[in-house]
């Protein structure tokens, strides 16, 4: 890979602290300082935000149903995160989102490629084995409107922004406490924070699946480990957002060919 050349290349001296074959040679934003540094009252207002754009995207509430109230807590869902990121750090909020070229999008195609591969055979031996709950999303796909589909792909679009946001900004923090805190190297911290941010979105999706924890750290939080690759990779949180569309959407789609009655 061009990477491995690249960072050798520039950089040999910080090649220990590097996975060279994996990332661009630039680096994370706010962990150590770059662009700006936060504080810890600044990482926990941001976590706080997190949190909040996550419980309004699961509140129950009439407003956010209908065929245009169902894309309220979609935009909610990153939006205050990203607002509070833009409070806190008004000049350098945008660290998180980079310029896409033609090999941002190869990477978006492939990561996506290799985690529907990955995850469906995950999933096979896990429903074989210890049994699976059906994603809510899919069963009700069957019953949709053409005009419903075409809403819930556009719905898609915020809400999986979202779940990046959802990951990487704890991935960021937890980078910070663990070479900061616990004085981490930066190899070790990216592992750490990479195992560590899986496993809560793995959490945060134990009520979609009826509380199974092997289908929702086992099987979601591989996918979420696979997917947070390309951010990690280009430090790009369009990237990843990519790789995650393209990967949800193919699956959407193959359950709504296989919900389609035989003729239609």
């Amino acid at each position: 890979m061009d990477n491995c050349k690249q960072a050798t290349v520039h950089n040999e001296s910080r090649a220990d602290e590097r996975f060279p074959c994996l990332e661009y040679l630039d680096d994370f934003p706010y962990y150590n300082g770059k662009p700006v540094g936060l504080s810890g009252k600044q990482w926990l207002l941001l976590m706080l935000g997190v949190v909040a754009g996550f419980l309004v995207l699961i509140a129950p509430l009439p407003l956010f149903a209908g065929k245009i109230g169902q894309f309220i807590p979609a935009i909610l869902f990153f939006a205050i995160p990203l607002a509070t990121l833009a409070w806190v750090t008004p000049q350098h909020w945008m660290a998180l989102l980079r310029r896409v070229t033609g090999r941002e999008i190869k990477w978006m195609v492939l990561f996506a490629l290799l985690n529907i591969v990955v995850t469906m055979a995950i999933g096979l031996v896990v429903m074989k084995t210890l049994g699976t709950h059906s994603n809510p999303v899919f069963a009700g796909m069957a019953t949709q409107t053409p005009v419903e589909h075409l809403l819930f792909f556009l719905k898609t679009l915020p809400q999986l922004l979202g779940e990046e946001v959802l990951t990487i900004l704890p991935f960021l923090a937890l980078m910070k406490f663990l070479i900061t805190r616990l004085h981490w190297s930066r190899k070790g911290a990216i592992v750490g924070a990479w195992l560590l941010s899986g496993l809560l979105f793995g959490a945060a999706h134990l009520p979609t699946y009826d509380w199974n924890i092997v289908q929702a750290f086992v099987v979601i939080g591989s996918a979420r480990l696979i997917l947070l690759l390309p951010y990690i990779m280009t430090k790009n949180i369009w990237v990843s957002t990519g790789a995650h569309v393209l990967n949800d959407w193919t699956l959407f789609i193959i359950a709504l060919l296989g919900a389609i009655p035989p003729g239609h």
